[in-house]
């Protein structure tokens, strides 16, 4: 989400709305030597990869970079290892910037677009976060997400939105203004939603990294649970 230049307000806004809302191919698991009982759980069974690349871009802010987590345990990295497991044949490209806002996105989707090495089976777009902790007009991030929209839609690519909020702090006008913006798109532009990025992790210490605002490699665990089925249907749909 945020980059180093405006950290401590971003830090104190996300605190606020806590306040107030609170790749290798895998190799297969041996067989289990003894019954799985509740204290023993089965190891998840992991499907041979197999067919034809599908290729995917994540775009977005530090939520898809990995800020604060080591190299590899991205969300990216998280959704293709559980695709691949499940014997889709998923390449996962990061274009994730940390510190991007929706008007840094729209500035250089088109580059990142051109520089893939083919067109992408799918895109995975969530930016708009640090307008909220920039407090930038909702008109303005509606316009941009809706000019990547556009972009893509000329394309021909599919795409899964993954949403933000607005904190209530500031104020119920900026809010429904807010929140409205990706169901809206998704809605007109036949996109998959995922209304909330952080649902189910912001607010839980356990899944959250010291700064409160980004999730640790837990909460990243979380989000690529709830993330990959999405992705895992619209590859397949878009094979057919």
């Amino acid at each position: 989400m945020i980059g180093r230049r405006g950290y401590g307000a971003g830090l104190l806004l996300l605190q606020a709305m806590l306040l107030v809302s609170c790749g290798a191919q895998p190799t297969p698991a041996p067989n289990p030597t003894v019954a799985a009982t509740p204290e023993t759980p089965a190891p998840p069974v992991i499907k041979p990869v197999a067919g034809p690349e599908r290729l995917v871009l994540a775009f977005g802010d530090s939520l898809y970079a990995g800020y604060g987590l080591a190299r590899g345990q991205s969300l990216p990295d998280a959704i293709q290892a559980r695709l691949r497991a499940q014997g889709l044949n998923a390449m996962i490209v990061n274009a994730g910037v940390s510190g991007d806002t929706s008007a840094a996105g729209r500035q250089r989707l088109g580059f990142a677009l051109d520089n893939l090495k083919r067109k992408p089976d799918l895109v995975l777009l969530g930016l708009g976060g640090n307008d909220v902790l920039r407090q930038i007009p909702p008109a303005e991030t509606r316009a941009n997400l809706t000019a990547m929209l556009e972009e893509l839609r000329d394309r021909k690519i599919a795409v899964i939105l993954t949403g933000m909020r607005a904190p209530p702090n500031l104020g119920p006008d900026y809010v429904a203004a807010f929140d409205r913006i990706y169901p809206d798109l998704a809605k007109h532009y036949g996109a998959t939603l995922y209304p909330f990025i952080l649902d189910g992790v912001i607010g839980n210490r356990g899944l959250m990294q010291a700064d409160g605002i980004h999730p640790n490699v837990t909460g990243v665990a979380r989000i690529a649970d709830r993330l990959a089925p999405m992705m895992e249907q619209r590859l397949k749909e878009g094979a057919r």
